[in-house]
């Protein structure tokens, strides 16, 4: 006997047409059947713990009123999100109305009425709870770190109660911003959606992922089977999201997870840097691998949704040497995929400040409302009062040794705050008005000295925050 699911749907009431050589007259007799589903598809936004199950079914009708049985009896479903629609003989059949019974809180009837005996494929939408995703890599550098085996896989648990045979899973990768779509669909300004209350901000907030879940469905009509897939990212106002698609179909079993494929494997180009940026990553220098997410790297035709990366390295021996895990978050096609593998044994980092002295310092006199600069170079003039601007210098010098066997790549960023002159021979760059960024290259066995200075605009002497380069090359 066939395992019936928990979400179940009954067709009552089926004419039974006996045959006309027996001269019998037709009658309608009380039948249930279960039809099977077709197809479903799980649309998971892990964000609001959301579930959007779209699921087809074929079932047989007669002329006349039909009462349509809907349960969700043991499940997260919501009941007050079940939605019926019909995808073939449209212009043939009509909800009549939809009836919850006192005595059977966890049902639910459709009357239908159809104009033709036979059969026709109804589509039934809802949302459930109790369904996630997590992603994770898997990533195996070879034993040159020239290239990377690519692999990702997506786990899905469920525990909403209802079981989901051969179904196809699509996961929300990115934000939807629920208040701007809130606010359009409500025909209300985005400041007024707080002063929603509970029930229409819950019912709104629903409406709106599923607007956004079905942006890229085909709903003219064809079947979950026939639907169309955009590749693409989805960019409305504040959110950017993709509907990233597994590949076939899987049973998603209640009370069980399911780890399935997301990016087949495939060999992208790695480049290894060594980075100095004590915002991000303190004061040590760590070794990053870095690929980017796009068609040359073989990958891009999709974004990365966030998830665990565990690095591996072919370590020449038959065998995999551990390197790294970390987290990362969604990233977008043409992103570059940054990780940490923390500090290299083979590479010394040392940053040593030198030399520190003040000039260009001024003097608010006593009693009056008068500035005088009181230093002639380094000749300070005795002048009561007090300090009112004065520059300080600072030299630095960062040591490199790399006793690693090939050559490294090396970015040192510095933020330095306030109205600062930054003083050096290096090409240096600014990443932003107050970050400068250094790149430099160390050979096998060798060691580097990289040198600047930093001059800060202090009191009557800081104009703006900002760094200026001053190349002295």
């Amino acid at each position: 006997m066939r395992r019936m699911t928990l979400c179940q749907l009954f067709v009552i009431g089926l004419a039974i047409a006996v045959g006309s050589a027996t001269g019998t007259r037709a009658e309608n007799v009380d039948l249930s059947t279960v039809p099977d589903r077709n197809t479903v598809q799980l649309t998971i936004y892990n964000s609001e713990d959301l579930t959007l199950v779209r699921e087809t079914r074929k079932i047989s009708l007669k002329r006349g009123i039909n009462p349509l049985q809907f349960s969700w009896a043991n499940t997260l479903i919501d009941p007050t999100s079940v939605e019926l629609k019909f995808l073939t003989h449209r212009d043939e059949l009509e909800v009549l109305d939809t009836t919850f019974p006192h005595a059977k809180p966890q049902l639910l009837y459709w009357n239908v009425e159809s104009e033709f005996d036979g059969e026709a494929t109804i589509e039934i939408t809802y949302f459930t709870s109790g369904i996630r995703w997590s992603a994770d890599y898997v990533l195996v550098a070879d034993q040159d770190e020239t290239k990377i085996a690519f692999e990702g896989f997506v786990r899905v648990f469920n525990d909403s109660g209802e079981e989901y045979e051969d179904a196809q899973v699509r996961l929300v990768v990115g934000e939807i911003n629920l208040v701007e779509r809130i606010a359009q669909l409500a025909s209300i300004g985005t400041k007024d959606v707080a002063d929603l209350g509970k029930a229409a901000t819950v019912r709104w907030k629903k409406e709106a992922v599923k607007y956004s879940m079905f942006a890229d469905a085909d709903s003219s009509g064809a079947g979950l089977g026939e639907m169309r897939e955009e590749k693409g990212i989805i960019k409305e106002g504040l959110s950017e999201y993709f509907l990233f698609t597994i590949d076939g179909t899987e049973t998603i079993a209640n009370g069980w997870s399911k780890r399935m494929r997301s990016v087949k494997p495939v060999d992208v180009p790695l480049k290894i840097q060594y980075r100095y940026r004590e915002v991000e990553y303190g004061s040590q220098l760590v070794r990053m691998y870095l690929m980017r997410n796009d068609v040359g790297s073989n990958l891009g035709t999709s974004p990365l949704p966030d998830g665990i990366v565990r690095v591996f390295r072919d370590n020449g021996r038959d065998g995999l040497s551990f390197l790294a895990s970390q987290s990362i978050n969604y990233i977008p096609i043409g992103d570059e995929i940054e990780l940490n593998l923390g500090v290299d044994s083979e590479v010394v980092f040392e940053l040593v400040k030198g030399r520190v002295w003040r000039d260009h310092i001024w003097i608010k006199v006593d009693g009056a409302d008068v500035f005088r600069r009181v230093d002639d170079g380094n000749i300070a003039v005795d002048v009561r009062g007090s300090v009112a601007g004065w520059d300080e210098h600072a030299y630095y010098i960062q040591h490199v040794r790399n006793f690693s066997g090939k050559p490294i790549e090396l970015e040192i960023r510095r933020l330095l705050p306030g109205h600062v002159v930054f003083r050096n021979g290096l090409g240096a760059v600014l990443h932003d008005y107050q970050t400068v960024q250094v790149t430099a290259k160390v050979t096998a066995g060798q060691r580097a000295q990289i040198r600047y200075e930093v001059v800060q605009h202090m009191g009557r002497n800081e104009k703006q925050a900002n760094v200026k380069l001053v190349d002295i090359r």
